[in-house]
């Protein structure tokens, strides 16, 4: 046990990072974890709470910074939270997120040789995500504000412009909240579950320069929704508005019916040249640029002559689907939600692209049926699962058809490190690993792998 107590005051150096960013540093021995720290930081700190083996201090002041540490670009970064790592230099950021999948695979995936490429960073790590949701609600004086829930809290901290975000965003809320004012529309309270306004979700397509607000709002329409449309139409690209209705106390953000004000009730977007149809309920990857790298390493992986059946399980509306179809004999996707797989069938039709199949369903119930009852086999499977990693029945059914090859798309490097360990048992070699930084200046990263059948 520690002799440490609580608001006593320590001095650490910092040696490492936590999966979810913060500082680790050592004291006789014993491990504190310091939020708002980069490695090579020499900082005092405030004892918060103690542990058997560990404790978590709070940064009071650094005393000697690490020649990683750079000054945030953002005035709210420690309070919001969102970036973990934006106090440190990118190039360092990378090679932390590359020491992340390397450490998953060795311990929780019992690698001992992980073939590592580098890292896929970016050119521009700002300004990067085509996707944001902003709560709206009020301050201690009851003015109207928006920006982002403070960590495991939800308390707004007050930030129109995200400098993850696209500069219109501000724009948008500029309008929303004047509109809000002059029509005295209250922000959703979540205490009483009063008031209209809820989030607004804003999505823009790079390519296309094309805008898309959905309002969500905890009541039946939107008051005087014509005079906003107009307003919002000044924006340049503006092409869909909507309103999501969403009465439910929860934390969930859309309602499931979406009622459109305006436009045809999607905007389109680009990756690589397959065009996408986007509707205000449909998961698209949010960093279009990177989207591109990953996907076009998915297809070098997979390994593709023209002749192969692909599955693309878990295929959203069917982003890596169409991208596999330009060069294989046959591709079917899979995917729980039906508006997604809507827009994927869409997806193909918009392509011109025929040689595609879509399931609703859980992959690991579709893919059971459909090898058991009708003999379709596959050359190549493509996996993107959620952070939750693939289900076991689904990894089964995996190596009962035996593919050749398997390309393991990731957003979560330790449920990834299981499930490789789970093939490799079972006769795949894991040839190539790859980190994709689809989120720079926070902590998490997508995970790209190829794996053969030994």
């Amino acid at each position: 046990m520690s002799e440490w107590k609580k608001n006593d005051k320590i001095e650490v150096i910092i040696e490492d990072m936590s999966e979810t960013g913060e500082g680790i540093g050592k004291t006789d021995g014993f491990t504190w974890f310091i939020k708002d720290t980069v490695i090579g930081d020499h900082v005092e700190a405030k004892v918060m709470k103690i542990k058997k083996s560990y404790g978590f201090a709070r940064l009071e002041q650094i005393k000697r910074k690490s020649p990683n540490r750079v000054v945030p670009k953002c005035p709210v970064a420690r309070q919001c939270g969102g970036c973990q790592l934006q106090a440190m230099d990118y190039a360092e950021q990378l090679l932390y997120k590359e020491k992340k999948i390397y450490n998953n695979l060795v311990r929780i995936g019992g690698f001992s040789d992980v073939p590592m490429l580098p890292v896929m960073g970016m050119d521009e790590p700002w300004r990067y995500r085509n996707k944001a949701q902003f709560p709206w609600g009020t301050d201690k004086e009851g003015n109207i504000v928006t920006g982002f829930y403070a960590g495991r809290t939800h308390s707004i901290i007050g930030c129109e412009d995200c400098l993850l975000g696209i500069e219109e965003n501000q724009e948008v809320l500029k309008r929303i909240k004047a509109h809000m004012e002059c029509h005295g529309l209250r922000p959703y309270d979540e205490e009483t579950h009063k008031g209209l306004m809820r989030h607004t979700l804003i999505r823009k397509g790079f390519k296309t320069g094309e805008l898309m607000v959905c309002q969500v709002i905890n009541g039946k329409s939107l008051p005087h929704s014509g005079e906003l449309v107009n307003c919002l139409m000044e924006i340049p690209g503006m092409t869909s508005i909507s309103v999501s209705v969403n009465r439910e106390q929860t934390n969930v953000i859309m309602g499931n019916q979406v009622e459109n004000l305006y436009g045809p009730g999607f905007i389109t977007d680009y990756i690589g040249d397959v065009k996408y149809r986007i509707s205000p309920l449909s998961f698209y990857q949010v960093n279009p640029v990177q989207t591109e790298k990953l996907y076009g390493t998915a297809l070098e992986y997979a390994g593709l002559t023209g002749d192969e059946t692909v599955w693309d399980l878990y295929c959203g509306i069917g982003t890596i689907s169409l991208f596999l179809a330009k060069k294989a004999k046959k591709v079917y996707g899979v995917e729980i939600v039906p508006q997604a797989i809507e827009d994927a069938r869409e997806n193909a039709k918009l392509n011109g692209i025929g040689n595609v199949e879509f399931f609703v369903g859980k992959a690991e119930e579709v893919l059971p049926e459909q090898y058991e009852k009708n003999h379709v086999y596959a050359d190549v499977i493509v996996v993107d699962p959620p952070r939750k990693g693939c289900d076991e029945v689904c990894l089964d059914t995996i190596v009962k058809m035996a593919p050749k090859r398997v390309v393991y798309v990731s957003c979560d490097s330790a449920t990834l490190a299981r499930d490789l360990k789970y093939m490799r048992e079972r006769g795949y070699e894991v040839v190539r690993v790859r980190g994709c930084d689809m989120f720079a200046q926070t902590t998490h990263t997508e995970t790209i792998v190829k794996l053969c059948r030994k």
